[in-house]
């Protein structure tokens, strides 16, 4: 049964019939129990029992929603396991692409950067984001699409598909387990990230901000969407900044490693610390013979260039392995020929 919060015509007059192409398959069954509202807050989900929806349509920007995650949460208890949830968001460069049509040349961009450290810099710090909120009670607010993913996934759905439609971005999502208990993310400048250290134990690495908030809660996601290029890195990565890719040209992401090193978590030279996803993509005998030794700020990657996963596993083996025999000729050595590519031939971090 479908259940409309208010008049069809209103919700779909803007995106017409591609927005109503878009919904048709999670409206067509009549047996299901279908909402479609278009709301800011989670207040008029409570009304439903727990477990009682199959499809939940938002068609307000999840931009005017004040407090994203915990309306993600609601939307999540009301659902049946696998059934799905409709939103829509306007991304950062939809943002962008609509202020600098609204206004004139030259004004454009002032009003632009005005409103991205408003609404996009200002709700990511304790002592400014109070300031915000007073303001717009969370309203308007400027997001990217990486984090709307992110969240999502993070509050328990799996990303099903995005379609743009009319400069706003169309998601679903299928709840497929209950939302993450941990503590959220963090969203400021320094990143705190799980990572696999030495005997397969979980250490915290530190590092810049380089990508969007909880960029990594759909590093799956990308690699399904995108799959691995040269290198071993996600192809067409939409999570990192743009001046996270200036970060990372130059290295300073990686600074903050170095309280690692200290704390005696990572040593110099040595296997880059990897997430589950990313261990995950090697061979099991490579896994266990990688997490054998600590974890390196500067790894054997930077010295042999490999450009497949394949020969990323044939590069840390033959590191690892050189190791056990010489630990500080192999260590002088892979140093030594790592910042020679990093800075004769411009070798990046990623």
């Amino acid at each position: 049964m479908i259940h409309v919060a208010t008049e069809m015509t209103q919700l779909t007059g803007i995106a017409g019939s591609r927005l109503l192409g878009y919904l048709a398959p999670y409206m067509e069954n009549k047996h299901e129990r279908t909402e479609i509202f278009k709301i800011t807050d989670s207040a008029n989900l409570l009304k439903h029992k727990d477990d009682s929806l199959d499809n939940l349509i938002n068609l307000q920007r999840v931009n005017d929603i004040n407090g994203i995650n915990n309306y993600f949460r609601v939307a999540n208890a009301k659902l049946h396991n696998h059934g799905s949830f409709t939103g829509c968001v306007e991304t950062l460069e939809q943002r962008k692409t609509r202020l600098f049509k609204k206004f004139p040349l030259g004004i454009n961009l002032i009003y632009y950067m005005l409103d991205f450290i408003f609404k996009r810099v200002f709700p990511k710090f304790k002592f400014t984001k109070r300031f915000y909120l007073f303001l717009t009670n969370g309203r308007n607010r400027a997001l990217s699409k990486s984090e709307i993913l992110g969240r999502l996934v993070y509050c328990g759905f799996e990303i099903e598909g995005v379609e743009e439609i009319e400069n706003i971005l169309y998601f679903t999502a299928r709840k497929i387990a209950e939302p993450n208990e941990c503590c959220e993310p963090s969203t400021g400048l320094i990143l705190r990230i799980n990572r696999i250290g030495r005997n397969g134990k979980s250490i915290t690495v530190y590092k810049f901000r380089t990508m969007h908030p909880y960029a990594q809660y759909i590093q799956e996601y990308v690699f399904k969407q995108n799959h691995l290029k040269e290198g071993g890195k996600f192809a067409n990565d939409f999570r990192i900044t743009k001046w996270g890719r200036w970060m990372r040209k130059f290295w300073i992401d990686e600074l903050p490693m170095i309280y690692n090193i200290l704390r005696g978590d990572l040593k110099l030279v040595g296997v880059r610390p990897l997430s589950e996803h990313y261990l995950s993509l090697y061979t099991p005998e490579h896994k266990d013979l990688r997490v054998k030794g600590k974890p390196g700020l500067i790894p054997p990657f930077y010295a042999d260039m490999p450009k497949s996963i394949e020969e990323i596993m044939a590069s840390e083996s033959r590191y690892i392995h050189s190791y056990g025999q010489d630990p500080f000729t192999t260590d002088l050595t892979y140093c030594f020929k790592a910042f020679n590519n990093i800075f004769l031939h411009k070798a990046r971090s990623h």
